[in-house]
């Protein structure tokens, strides 16, 4: 035969809800407080005492954020549990961790749960608040950290532009996207010629410095976000430019030549000008029947090969070659 369990009395009942770690609150029908426990007590600065009796939007030392009344208001005409989401409402209710303290002034972050209670065959309302500010700093800390690895995955850790991978994944983006909208990519290759060279004079120290300045010079010509920058590896750089005219696309390639060249970076073996120099080969796609847009890429790559060909510090175009089927082709 099983035990006759035995009911704790109210005043025990009041000392257990009184020492749980969840503030519980009760409203009446007429929002006035019915019940208000020692963690409500503990984070507002205000005792049972004082509360008790008092309408819900008078009780605190602050008036409660006017979601929060509405939720009450809501749940005592409709009988319907309410969560206020601490995503959306961080701190509705003015809690803190030691309230009273002039330095600890920073509300808690709170989960508040509404739900439909029945006492004494009146309706009221039961508000558990949680404090939740130690799943925010952890959900900050995971965010911190996701963010940390999705830049180290896209970004190249010497200079601080995008990476390789970054560029690939984007490259094949933007090329779908100038193909379906009918728009233009330009997409330039960038070499700094003799760099070996500086590398075995200077040394890699003074190398990666004048990455990293190369790096920065060309990403101060972009100038919408659209645009890209990426390291291809070692001393080769990639830029990919939507919306840009075949003309501009020109002027933008001799422009970032002339960037590095003004930088007067000191290259004693270099057999141009004892300056560090660069070699641009750019390509241009407009959709069009007769051109190759998958070789967009290859041909920007030929051409920086002829400007090193023809004596480095200048700047190709190539065009695209003829797309190898013209009627699949314009029928996609």
């Amino acid at each position: 035969m099983a035990a006759e369990v035995t009911l704790p009395s109210a005043s025990t009942m009041a000392d257990i809800l009184n020492a749980v770690s969840v503030g519980l609150i009760v409203v009446d029908q007429d929002q006035n407080v019915a019940f208000w426990n020692g963690w409500i007590e503990k984070h507002s600065g205000i005792a049972a005492a004082e509360a008790v009796g008092k309408r819900i939007d008078e009780a605190f030392s602050e008036a409660p954020g006017k979601t929060f009344l509405n939720a009450i208001s809501n749940l005592l005409q409709y009988r319907l549990p309410v969560v206020l989401s601490n995503a959306l409402h961080r701190a509705p209710l003015p809690l803190f961790a030691k309230p009273g303290d002039p330095v600890s002034k920073e509300r808690l972050h709170q989960s508040i749960t509404l739900s439909p209670l029945v006492i004494n065959d009146q309706g009221c309302c039961l508000i558990q608040v949680t404090d939740a500010t130690t799943s925010i700093k952890r959900e900050k800390i995971l965010r911190s950290h996701s963010e940390l690895l999705r830049k180290e995955a896209t970004t190249d850790g010497l200079t601080g532009i995008y990476n390789r991978r970054f560029f690939d994944e984007h490259f094949k983006i933007a090329l779908g996207n100038s193909h379906r909208q009918n728009t233009s990519l330009s997409v330039f290759m960038v070499d700094i010629d003799f760099f070996k060279e500086y590398n075995d004079h200077y040394g890699h120290v003074a190398g990666d410095k004048t990455l990293i300045q190369v790096a920065a010079t060309l990403r101060r010509q972009l100038m919408r976000a659209s645009d890209v920058v990426a390291r291809f590896g070692g001393e080769e750089f990639v830029l990919m430019l939507p919306n840009m005219a075949e003309d501009a696309a020109y002027r933008f390639a001799e422009k970032l030549r002339l960037a590095i060249w003004e930088l007067n970076i000191p290259h004693e073996k270099s057999r141009l000008d004892q300056r560090i120099s660069i070699s641009v080969g750019f390509s241009h796609y407009q959709k069009m029947e007769n051109t190759n847009p998958s070789e967009l890429l290859n041909t920007a790559d030929h051409a920086l090969y002829e400007a090193k060909h023809r004596g480095r510090n200048q700047t190709c175009f190539m065009a695209l070659p003829p797309h190898p089927n013209r009627t699949s082709y314009a029928a996609s």
